[in-house]
């Protein structure tokens, strides 16, 4: 009877045993848990960035390639300012360019020629934001177009300009006083991934030009 007794229920150490290693084997899958949704979060943010980042460099190596000038027109223009932010580099590039017909509104008239700025802006904490403006260039040009963000997740960008086709690059140009615009343009644009500083760069040429 009395060994029948004993096996009867747990004693209190048992029930004590089986608590904690109940709390280590939920606290172990709590932790995994939130760490494998921490590695998804970090995936689709680094997946967008990237989407951000090909977006951004296409938009302007199809900008710059469609490029206009005229010694003749004051509207027309490419100008690269050599700026910098935090000690990182951060061009201003404005530049009057072809645009595709716009798909949105059939009643706006457009003239098929714009004028785009890019600039870095300064947020808190030494972040830096790309913003982008359009404005038509040979239509109402009174009104005032606000910028719109690029480029959210970015470290620096660098403009530079080649007058011999990559041989000699500078970091400024203004078409006002170079009177011509330059053979190959190069950019550069770093940014942050798993906090290392990653660059990318690319080459375009304005193919379309004018005198």
């Amino acid at each position: 009877m009395s060994a029948i007794s004993r096996n009867k229920g747990f004693t209190l150490l048992e029930v004590l045993i089986a608590v904690v290693l109940l709390g280590i084997l939920t606290a172990a899958l709590y932790g995994s848990y939130f760490t494998v949704l921490r590695a998804r979060e970090r995936s689709a943010e680094g997946m967008e960035a990237r989407r951000e980042l090909g977006n951004t460099l296409d938009l302007l190596r199809r900008e710059i390639g469609s490029a206009l000038y005229k010694s003749t027109d004051k509207k027309l223009k490419f100008v690269v300012e050599d700026r910098d932010s935090f000690g990182r580099p951060a061009s201003n590039l404005e530049l009057t360019t072809l645009a595709p017909p716009s798909t949105l509104s059939t009643a706006q008239k457009e003239s098929g020629t714009i004028d785009v700025q890019y600039r870095m802006v300064e947020q808190e904490n030494q972040r830096l934001l790309l913003t982008r403006k359009e404005q038509d260039v040979l239509l109402d040009t009174t009104t005032t177009v606000p910028a719109y963000p690029q480029m959210e997740r970015i470290s620096s960008f660098l403009v530079e300009c080649s007058s011999d086709g990559g041989t000699t690059w500078v970091k400024s140009w203004d078409t006002t006083l170079n009177g011509k615009l330059p053979k190959l343009v190069r950019i550069t644009v770093q940014v942050e991934e798993e906090g290392a500083l990653v660059a990318f760069t690319v080459y375009t040429a304005p193919r379309v030009g004018g005198t």
